[in-house]
C-alpha cells in the first residue's frame, strides 16, 4: 500500500464524492431488466471503484428484476439501475446521475464480480463481494435504536452468565470502516474490532459495536456528504450511551474509541455520564496538525495550498477554488464536515474527563504512531498508558515494514496482539467497572 493511502484513512472520514445524489431514474424497457437470470446473484454485494489514490466504496444490491446502487459516503442510497442484465457469467448495469450515464461491466465469479466501471470516457477497475456471506459467522445480536434520521442498528455481544455486565460502546475508526474494525477500501477482513468484542465477553464484558451512519446496515441512515458533520458521529454515541443506561442487564458502562473513534469517544464521554473511557491508536493533536505533518510529502505547490486551505477551515471559512490535485481531500462538499472535525483537540477534550482513562497504542502502528498516545497521557496525567511492542493499527502483531505490516490489515486470521485485551481487563477491574 502507497503512503499516500495511509493518509485517506487516517484523516478522511469520506471518500471521493464521484457521482451526484439524483433520485430520479429512467427505465428502460423490461427486456433490458435481466429478468429471472439476476436470480443467482440476489442479495447485497460491497465493493469499490478503484479510483488511484481515491478508492470509492460502494453497495449494489441485486433483486431477480433489477438492482439498485448506493454510495455511503456520499448519501446516495438505493439508486435504481435502469439496465441492469446478467448473461451466462456476463454482467451489465446502466443508470444515469445527474446526467451522467454510467455503466459498470464485469463477470460473476463466485462470490466475486469484477470488471471496469465507466462515467464520461473515464474508466476505472471495480470488484464486489457478497456481503451476505459473514451472516452466519457475526459476533453479537442484534440491536437498535431510533437516532436522528431514523433506526440505527448495531450488535451486542454479552458473557455467558448471569448479569448484569459491564458494557463498552466500541467506536469504529474514519471512513468506510465497519462495525469489525474492516475497510471496504481494501479487499479482505482483519476483524479487528470483532476479536475485541469476543475476547471481552470472554471475560464478563459486554459491548456494542456498530456500523456508521451512511455505512452497512445503517447505510439509510447516511446524510449527504455536504451536510455531515463530526457532531453527527458524536450524538450516536451518545444515543448508545443512553440506550444501555436503560437496560437493567447492564451495570457500568463504558466508551472504546479506536482511530478517528478516539476522539468521538473523548468528546461523547465528556457529555454522557459513563464510568469509564479507552482510547486505542487515537490521535493526540488537532487533525489539522496531523494533516500539516502527513501533508509534508506533497510537491511545493500543492504542499502551501494545502496549508492556507487548512488556515481557513481552521477558522472555520470555506475554500471555493480548490486545485483538481487536492480535490480528493479538499473538495467543497466535505469542506463543512473537515470544519466540524478541526474544532476539535483531543488533549483539551481528554482534560475535560474525571473518569479512569486508558490510552493504548502500538510500536508498529503506521497510521498513528505512539507519539500520539503521549501526547493524549501528557494531557490527562491521571490516565494510564499502554504501549504494546509490535501492536500496529489493526490491533494485530506486525512488522515494521509496510508490505508486511499492511497484510495484516486483510488477514482475520490473526488473532489480537497479546497483552491488548488482558490489559483491558485488568484495567476495568483495577478500577471497579468490572467486578469479579
Amino acid at each position: 500500500m502507497k503512503k499516500f493511502l495511509y493518509l485517506l484513512l487516517v484523516v478522511t472520514s469520506i471518500s471521493l464524492l464521484l457521482l451526484g445524489c439524483s433520485k430520479g431514474n429512467k427505465k428502460e424497457d423490461e427486456s433490458e431488466k435481466g429478468g429471472s437470470s439476476l436470480e443467482s446473484i440476489e442479495g447485497v454485494w460491497e465493493g469499490v471503484i478503484q479510483i488511484p489514490n481515491q478508492p470509492l466504496p460502494i453497495h449494489i444490491q441485486f433483486s431477480k428484476d433489477g438492482g439498485t446502487l448506493s454510495i455511503p459516503v456520499q448519501g446516495l442510497n438505493q439508486h435504481p439501475f435502469a439496465k441492469a442484465k446478467l448473461s451466462d457469467s456476463n454482467l451489465s448495469l446502466a443508470t444515469e446521475l445527474q446526467g451522467q450515464h454510467i455503466t459498470f461491466d464485469g463477470k460473476v465469479d463466485n462470490e466475486k464480480i469484477s470488471g471496469t466501471f465507466k462515467q464520461q470516457g473515464q474508466s476505472f477497475p471495480f470488484e464486489l463481494k457478497k456481503g451476505t456471506a459473514e451472516a452466519s459467522k457475526e459476533v453479537g445480536d442484534p440491536v437498535q435504536m431510533e437516532v436522528e434520521g431514523g433506526t440505527m442498528k448495531g450488535l451486542l455481544t454479552t458473557p455467558q452468565g448471569e448479569g448484569p455486565f459491564p458494557i463498552m460502546i466500541i467506536i469504529a475508526g474514519s471512513g468506510p470502516t465497519d462495525r469489525d474494525g474492516n475497510t471496504t477500501i481494501l479487499p479482505g477482513k482483519n476483524n479487528g474490532l470483532k476479536m475485541l468484542a469476543e475476547d471481552l465477553a470472554a471475560n464478563g464484558v459486554a459491548s456494542i459495536r456498530y456500523d456508521k451512519r451512511g455505512l452497512g446496515q445503517n447505510l439509510d441512515i447516511g446524510v449527504k456528504e455536504v451536510d455531515l458533520r463530526f457532531e453527527h458521529f458524536i450524538h450516536d454515541v451518545e444515543s448508545w450511551v443512553q440506550f444501555v443506561k436503560e437496560d437493567s442487564r447492564f451495570s457500568r458502562v463504558g466508551i472504546i474509541g479506536h482511530s478517528e473513534g478516539s476522539l468521538i469517544g473523548m468528546i461523547a464521554a465528556d457529555k454522557t455520564d459513563v464510568d469509564t473511557y479507552i482510547s486505542i491508536s487515537g490521535a493526540g493533536r488537532p487533525m489539522d496538525e496531523v494533516l500539516r505533518e502527513q501533508l509534508a510529502q506533497l510537491p511545493a505547490s500543492q504542499l502551501q495550498e494545502s496549508e492556507d486551505i487548512l488556515d481557513k477551515l481552521k477558522h472555520g471559512e470555506q475554500v471555493k477554488s480548490v486545485s483538481s490535485d487536492l480535490q480528493f481531500l479538499f473538495r467543497p462538499s466535505i469542506q463543512p464536515y473537515l470544519i466540524s472535525w478541526l474544532k476539535y483537540n483531543p488533549q483539551e477534550q481528554l482534560k475535560k474527563l474525571d473518569v479512569p482513562v486508558f490510552i493504548i497504542n502500538g510500536t508498529n502502528d503506521l497510521q498513528v504512531p505512539v507519539k500520539e498516545a503521549e501526547f493524549l497521557h501528557k494531557a490527562q496525567p491521571n490516565s494510564e498508558l499502554y504501549i504494546i511492542e509490535g501492536m500496529n493499527h489493526v490491533l494485530k502483531d506486525a512488522p515494521q515494514d509496510p508490505e508486511g505490516n499492511n497484510a495484516t490489515y486483510t488477514n482475520p486470521d490473526l488473532p489480537l496482539s497479546d497483552g491488548l485485551v488482558e490489559h483491558i481487563i485488568e484495567f476495568l477491574e483495577k478500577n471497579k467497572v468490572l467486578e469479579k
